[in-house]
């Protein structure tokens, strides 16, 4: 299928062919008819991403202190790195769309194949086939065309504006800013009887408005104040509603000119939120600001986990303001086709956003992208000729095609000498990039098209934490060798059926790295066979938002089992032994279940009688570097500081060694390349062998007893009790 993307680097909107999103439970699969082109919210990423990289900075200072803090933690090199895959990395563009229905996930009630609907959010993309949230989707009523309905999202948009200022009946509105959402607002408070105000620069959006029943005047009227006034009856505005998209404050400095004393200023657009204190403070005036579509934006519980807000208590959530505009568009009080002024089809999308920083000839307003799409087309994406199978080739697939796969998993392959055969992603879109830009032979639609691939040797499952094991069992069970992203799994269930899965010849490696570590290694060759060993390994692992998925139990698993593990198996390297006790304490945070604390402290006991305890922070500061290993036993004392930093002391006497931070997330995946065409060698073989000089048994463990100590339910682990895992 199509969509239109844009790389951040340089600003160029392409059309590209991607596979078909994934269809997920909670989710409907949506053939696209029409999509809505946001003329103000859309230009300026546009605009933002022609400028030069210097201009960017200065546009988005925010983003240079997320790199710069990042710098200080991982080092320059790392956060440079970083910066540039971000921006060679394409992006979706667009957010309001309309289509029929092809098919709907498990827990999707209330549509079916056929209906016609309108989407929002970012799932609304421009693209011909779309993977929508259920509460995300609003029904067409019978008498809305579809392109019409394209633009539900930003009217909803103006709604929640028009609601966050409590406009009432016969009051005078002021809308300050006449694009797409200016205009929306003002014909929506027409509708819901009030007098609407308009004020913009540009006289063909004053006209407009006009056209639609508002009194509007231009912004260099130099009696706008007066003439304000006067068509208020002497007393100002009772509301205003700044849509204006300026870095300037003169909309905010306007607004509270105009309003009445004790009148509400709400702010839509993209605007400096500042004014003079005398003024506001003089006439008491209320500054609101409108969250985009309304309740549940932003909220991952509602937007990707379906749960809704009770009427009762959120009257107007995101998709109530979407059936809400669409009925006020059904029953002809408000007509969002007087504002479309340009059509482009999907292929001519670059064209259509050059429309909007040059116009050709007149303001673009609403600019609709239309579709054609035929459910045929489903096929991957091919983006080189497949290579002719050589002796000793591992042809690799990738279910997975996040930041960690671009950065660190596709170069590890690519030094290993791996074929690159297919990769697939629940979207499609990074899918198809990732494989034009790293050279893979296809973009797959499905992870179930790599596991019926023969020609595929290996698999590398680099998913959200809910997917792991699923996919592994699935993967080991089509015949292929595995390498999967840790945690292997969530649950104890999903553990048994892994290994059930894996069996006695199947191949199996999980990714924990930070045992192949240089200074790691270092560090357990000077320890030895020592007794006595006691072991500290802390994590300042820093803050995730609350709404993070990784605190999510059911997706995410939790900070302990979700980056911990990597810890744990740590621990149990440098230990030379598996654990058989451990006793464990958490913070409770509120609104999150114990397990999925990102604080805690915990002491494991292991077969050999040393013992090792594991503190890890999410609410340190991240200026302070993340991993500090303390290790002492046989006369040894030795820190190692964020892999970068060694020190040995023995005899009296202080060694130090350093290095340029190495993790070695590319050492261990060396090994499934090696290891992939062994079919003859089982899992129970290369564990006899772990310790042995053969690359192929390094890392790989399957066996029970190795991961039930790291899968071990986090409720019991955090229960404040000794739990014996032997």
């Amino acid at each position: 299928m199509k969509q239109v993307t844009q790389r951040p680097r340089d600003g160029l909107v392409s059309v590209v062919d991607v596979p078909l999103p994934a269809l997920k439970p909670g989710y409907a699969l949506v053939a696209t008819r029409f999509s809505l082109i946001s003329a103000g919210t859309e230009r300026s990423k546009v605009e933002l991403g022609g400028k030069s990289l210097l201009r960017k900075a200065r546009t988005r200072p925010d983003l240079v202190r997320k790199v710069v803090d990042r710098a200080r933690v991982e080092g320059v090199r790392s956060a440079l790195e970083a910066a540039r895959e971000k921006l060679d990395t394409l992006a979706p563009l667009g957010h309001s769309a309309a289509g029929t229905v092809l098919e709907v996930g498990a827990g999707v009630d209330g549509l079916v194949p056929g209906d016609r609907i309108a989407c929002g959010g970012d799932w609304a993309a421009h693209a011909e086939v779309l993977g929508v949230p259920r509460n995300l989707i609003a029904k067409v009523p019978d008498s809305v065309p579809l392109d019409v309905a394209a633009y539900a999202t930003v009217g909803a948009i103006a709604l929640h504006g028009v609601r966050r200022a409590e406009a009432q009946i016969g009051e005078r509105v002021g809308v300050i800013g006449l694009g797409l959402v200016g205009q929306l607002a003002l014909r929506i408070l027409l509708a819901a009887g009030c007098e609407a105000v308009g004020i913009e620069p540009d006289p063909e959006a004053v006209e407009l408005a006009e056209r639609a029943g508002a009194r509007a005047f231009r912004r260099d009227d130099s009696g706008l104040k007066s003439v304000v006034r006067s068509a208020s009856g002497g007393l100002g505005l009772d509301a205003v509603l700044i849509c204006a998209a300026t870095p300037s404050n003169d909309p905010v400095e306007l607004a509270a000119r105009l309003a009445r004393d004790r009148a509400r200023l709400v702010v839509v657009g993209d605007v400096q939120v500042a004014a003079d204190r005398a003024v506001l403070y003089e006439k008491e005036l209320e500054l609101r600001l409108s969250r985009s579509y309304g309740p549940g934006r932003y909220d991952r519980g509602y937007e990707e986990g379906g749960r809704d807000l009770p009427a009762g208590y959120v009257r107007w959530t995101e998709q109530r303001n979407l059936q809400a505009f669409l009925g006020l568009v059904a029953s002809r009080r408000v007509n969002p086709a007087e504002l479309t002024t340009h059509r482009f089809p999907i292929d001519q999308a670059a064209r259509a956003y050059g429309v909007l920083s040059q116009p050709d000839g007149r303001r673009p307003f609403g600019v609709l992208l239309e579709y054609s799409y035929e459910v045929a087309t489903t096929g991957p994406v091919e983006t080189r000729p497949a290579a002719r199978p050589r002796a000793g080739d591992v042809r690799m697939g990738m279910i997975g095609a996040g930041a960690f796969t671009r950065s660190t998993l596709i170069p590890a392959l690519q030094a290993g000498g791996a074929v690159l055969a297919a990769i697939t992603s629940a979207g499609g879109l990074s899918a198809a990039d990732v494989a034009g830009r790293f050279g893979f032979e296809r973009a797959a639609a499905s992870p179930e098209e790599l596991l019926g691939d023969e020609a595929l040797d290996a698999i590398v499952i680099a998913t959200r934490h809910s997917t792991h094991a699923g996919l592994a069992a699935a993967a080991l069970r089509a015949g292929k060798a595995v390498f999967v992203e840790k945690p292997l799994a969530l649950t104890e269930e999903e553990l048994i059926e892994v290994e059930a899965a894996l069996g006695e010849g199947g191949m199996l490696m999980v990714g924990f790295n930070r045992r192949f570590a240089p200074l790691v290694e270092r560090l357990a060759g000077e320890l030895g066979d020592s007794d006595n060993r006691v072991l500290t390994v802390r994590i300042n692992a820093g803050p995730l938002p609350d709404d993070h998925w990784l605190h999510d139990p059911d997706e995410g698993g939790g900070r302990l089992l979700g980056e911990g593990c990597h810890f744990v198996d740590l621990l149990t390297h440098l230990a030379g032994s598996r654990p058989t006790e451990v006793h464990a304490v958490a913070v409770p945070r509120p609104l999150r279940p114990l397990e999925c604390s990102d604080s805690l402290a915990a002491t494991l006991r292991f077969g050999n009688n040393t013992v090792g305890s594991l503190i890890y922070s999410g609410s340190g500061d991240i200026r302070l570097r993340k991993e500090r290993i303390e290790a002492f036993g046989g006369g040894l004392a030795a820190v190692l500081d964020d892999f970068r930093r060694l020190e040995l002391y023995r005899g009296g006497k202080r060694t130090l060694v350093k290095s340029r931070q190495d993790k070695a997330p590319r050492r261990d995946l060396a090994v499934p390349r090696r290891c992939g065409r062994q079919s003859g060698a089982t899992l129970s073989s290369f564990l006899r062998r772990l310790d042995s000089r053969d690359p192929c048994a390094r890392g790989v463990s399957s066996d029970r007893a190795a991961h039930r100590g790291l899968v071990t339910p986090t409720s019991h682990l955090l229960a404040s009790r000794h739990e014996s895992i032997a």
